[in-house]
């Protein structure tokens, strides 16, 4: 098989993930959700594609001190309700520098505490992206529905994870996780939440989902609000 190319940005990529998605054009009260923030702009290609409506749901990554950008897990604030989801590697990992004393954090003495603490930061920005990107929206609410779940790549999957589980409680006719690459585990962890799982690039060797991109240029919420139509 010949090596993918690298997507130019995220709309390249939101068009050759609605072709991987042709299947589902014309399924039943089909609606796509973007992930924000970067997996708006990619919903949004996906959405016109399969003429489909463009929803969001709010999901927040929980890092821990000193290292923000390792997800340890993973938010979703689905119609009022959060669902919370763990990385156990990241969290055993932790746990381990701790006892070796390697850990340069000041934080609380176990993972699970700095997780918890870390988390209830992370809630906080949570329910203000909710609000900030569904405004004067109805409450999501999926049941019955085809839904189409997509980010701009999946790594840990922590995110994808957090959203697949909110959404499953609303018992949606099908539920599909989505996304144009995948650099890592989530891709596995997907499968077991999800009825279908698209993912054009599953990338070995790159070591992050910005590498599958020529232009991964951060996402606003100013950019998330244009794209969803909010004023």
């Amino acid at each position: 098989m010949a090596p993918f190319r690298r997507y130019r940005d995220r709309q390249d990529a939101g068009v050759q993930l609605g072709v991987a998605l042709a299947p589902y054009l014309g399924a039943p009260n089909l609606v796509v959700l973007g992930l924000p923030r970067g997996g708006v702009p990619v919903a949004a290609e996906v959405a016109k594609l399969l003429h489909a409506p463009l929803e969001v749901v709010a999901v927040q990554k929980v890092g821990l001190p000193g290292q923000p950008e390792l997800a340890a897990g993973a938010l979703a604030w689905v119609a009022g309700t959060v669902t919370t989801v763990q990385n156990e590697a990241v969290l055993a990992d932790w746990q381990s520098s701790l006892h070796s004393g390697t850990s340069s954090s000041d934080g609380p003495g176990s993972a699970e505490q700095a997780f918890e603490a870390a988390a209830a930061i992370a809630q906080l920005e949570l329910i203000r992206r909710d609000k900030l990107y569904r405004m004067r929206r109805d409450p999501l609410n999926v049941s019955g529905r085809t839904v189409v779940v997509v980010d701009d790549g999946l790594a840990t999957g922590a995110t994808m994870r957090a959203a697949l589980q909110g959404l499953g409680r609303q018992n949606p006719a099908r539920l599909v996780a989505a996304a144009p690459v995948s650099c890592g585990p989530g891709a596995e962890t997907a499968v077991a939440l999800a009825d279908d799982v698209v993912i054009p690039w599953q990338a070995i060797g790159l070591s992050s989902v910005g590498q599958a991109y020529e232009n991964f240029d951060e996402i606003t919420d100013a950019d998330v609000q244009r794209l969803l139509n909010i004023p």
